[in-house]
Parts: C-alpha cells; sequence; structure tokens
C-alpha cells in the first residue's frame, strides 16, 4: 500500500477485535502522522467521550530489593541506583493517602509491591487495603508481581477491581530488558487473573532502545489476546541512573524516543483496542503540554496524578490541573467510565 492509498484508507479498528496481523499495525505505524491521528480520534469518538479523561493515583506500598533484573527499574535488587529496601506499608497508612487521592479527584487508586511474586504471608494485608479502598466508592487497583491462580482468586473474592502485569515490551525484545522471568510467565499471570474475573491493565514501556518493530508486536501482543486489557498504559521510559538502560541511555541519549513516535504508539493502541482505557503513564513529568495535547488527541484518556510514580518523578497535581483548564478537559467518573466500557461492548 502507498502513502496515498494509506491516506484515503477509512479508519480501521472501529469495532473490537482480536485478530490483528502484525502487518496491519505496521501499516498503522507507518500512515501519515495527521491522518493517524485523525483515524485514533475518530476510534476513540465512537467508544469514549472525548474530553474526558479518567484521573489515577498509584503509591508504592512496598519498595525496592525486589529480585528480578528488570533494566528499566530503579526497585531492582540488581540496580546501583542507591534505593533502600522498605517492607510492606501498613494498612491504615495506605488508606490515609487513598482518601487523599480521592479529594483530589481520583476515581482510581493503584497500589504496587516490588515483588517478584506477594508471599502468603502478605495476603492478609493485601486483601485488607482492597476492601479498604473500595468501601472508600473508588476503584482499586494492584501490580504485585507474578500471581498464582489461588492467589488471584482472593484478590476477586476481595473485590479488586483490576490487577496490572505489564508485558513490557514485544516477545523478541523481552529477553535483552529481563532474564528473570519468561514474556510466557507475564502471560500466565494475565490468564489467572482474567480466569478470576478481575479486569486486567497491561501495557509497556517504549523508549528501551527497541526498533520500530518491537513496538508494533509490542501492541499486536496486547490486541490479540482472548480479551483487550480494560486498561493499557503506555510509559515512556525514565532513565535512572544506576540501572542498566539507565546508563545505557545516558551513554546514547539520541537512543530516547522521540515525542511523535510516542504518540504513534499511543494512537496505534487506541485504534487496535478501541474499548480500552490508554494511560499516559510514565514520563509524562518530560514532555511538553504539546506532546501531551497530541496524545489526548491520540486518544489516551487516562493518567496518573500526584507527584511521584512509585519511585519516580510525575507531573503533579496543580501543572495537570492548569493544562486540563488549558485544553478544556475535565476528569472522568468511574461510573462515566463504566458505563463507556459497557457501552463499548
Amino acid at each position: 500500500m502507498n502513502l496515498d492509498e494509506k491516506a484515503s484508507a477509512p479508519a480501521q479498528g472501529y469495532e473490537v477485535r482480536q485478530d490483528w496481523s502484525r502487518e496491519e499495525i505496521a501499516d498503522l505505524f507507518n500512515l501519515p502522522f495527521d491522518e493517524l491521528l485523525f483515524q485514533a480520534a475518530t476510534v476513540h469518538r465512537q467508544h469514549h467521550t472525548p474530553g474526558q479523561v479518567q484521573l489515577s493515583t498509584l503509591l508504592s506500598i512496598k519498595t525496592g530489593g525486589c529480585p528480578e533484573d528488570c533494566g528499566y527499574c530503579n526497585q531492582s535488587a540488581h540496580a546501583e541506583s542507591g534505593l533502600k529496601a522498605e517492607k510492606l506499608l501498613d494498612v491504615r497508612s495506605v488508606l490515609q493517602t487513598a482518601a487523599q487521592a480521592k479529594d483530589r479527584g481520583s476515581s482510581r487508586f493503584c497500589m504496587g509491591a516490588a515483588w517478584r511474586n506477594p508471599k502468603d504471608r502478605d495476603m492478609p494485608a493485601i486483601i485488607e487495603m482492597v476492601k479498604g479502598v473500595r468501601q472508600m466508592g473508588m476503584e482499586t487497583c494492584m501490580t504485585l508481581g507474578m500471581l498464582t491462580k489461588k492467589q488471584s482468586d482472593m484478590l476477586a473474592d476481595a473485590g479488586l477491581d483490576y490487577y496490572n502485569h505489564n508485558i513490557d515490551t514485544s516477545p523478541e525484545h523481552y529477553e535483552k530488558v529481563i532474564t528473570t522471568r519468561t514474556f510466557g510467565d507475564r502471560l500466565e499471570t494475565l490468564e489467572n487473573v482474567r480466569t478470576s474475573g478481575i479486569n486486567v491493565c497491561s501495557g509497556g514501556i517504549v523508549g528501551m532502545g527497541e526498533a520500530r518493530e518491537d513496538r508494533v508486536g509490542f501492541v499486536h501482543a496486547l490486541a490479540t489476546l482472548p480479551k483487550h486489557p480494560e486498561s493499557v498504559p503506555v510509559n515512556a521510559l525514565v532513565p535512572v541512573k544506576g540501572t542498566v538502560l539507565g546508563d545505557m541511555l545516558a551513554d546514547t541519549p539520541l537512543a530516547k524516543i522521540d515525542d511523535i513516535e510516542f504518540v504513534r504508539t499511543i494512537a496505534v493502541a487506541r485504534i487496535t483496542m478501541p474499548a480500552s482505557m490508554v494511560r499516559l503513564s510514565a514520563g509524562r513529568e518530560s514532555m511538553s503540554e504539546s506532546t501531551q495535547a497530541l496524545c489526548f488527541m491520540a486518544g489516551a484518556n487516562s493518567i496518573f496524578t500526584g507527584d511521584k510514580l512509585l519511585t519516580t518523578g510525575n507531573a503533579g497535581d496543580d501543572a495537570d490541573e492548569a493544562m486540563f483548564e488549558k485544553l478544556g478537559l475535565v476528569p472522568m467518573e468511574a461510573e462515566q467510565r463504566d458505563n463507556a466500557l459497557e457501552a463499548a461492548e
């Protein structure tokens, strides 16, 4: 297909489908930028209310000391980032933070622990956190590493709304980033979560030295799951000194993904997974308002608020409020999000 044919082709992905080919996804990435954004915005408007953005807050409930060797993560015990390992936070302090997040407009509260997998002794406290946040009327999300089916069932019984477990990158690029677990291990946890009846939150990180074909493979892996993740976070790598990828980018700064390619990734995710919430996640603190505005045009409709994402910086509530006012965006209530997803189904 030449550029003229691509530019005149009708927008694809109006219906939710799981049979995307890599060639089709590569063709989307290769569209002229304005045409790609037009198609993504068209798909977005069919499945979601434009101008509404879900606000979520992310809290690290157990920081550092993770035995995994993820090359991007300063919480890995393999990293030399100077981050000290901490114990699991007590339930009361977690719920206090959740209440503050709700007061600032967040409708979803996400809790992350730097574990390879939770131990059985940790589950009672985790269950209390889920139940406590739900009682506040907020959506709950956990990211605790790999889960057994028994553990995912326990979280489902507690009422957990979402479980985050990112696939990170393409199957082909995965082993260049992580060696302590496989891409298949990621998929197994996602299957356990889905079978237990918990909504899936799964995305990844771009700008880790991958080629565009890896970004194609990353989107393809998500868009061809038996059911699309209800939430798809797209992160831009935040390079941290002392991590494998952070040190690599410090030596080769041109390896950082450029803003237009990042927006393209958001747009292709929106087109191929039209009913999902596409979250503009890590890396926002270094993005201009213009780049973020393009991401919202391309179909991003969820962000993390606050000054910190786990252990790295975030844009901050005041900056987000000012940007929302400038762009005419409004926070999405949890009920509105649920109605949008039901209508899309």
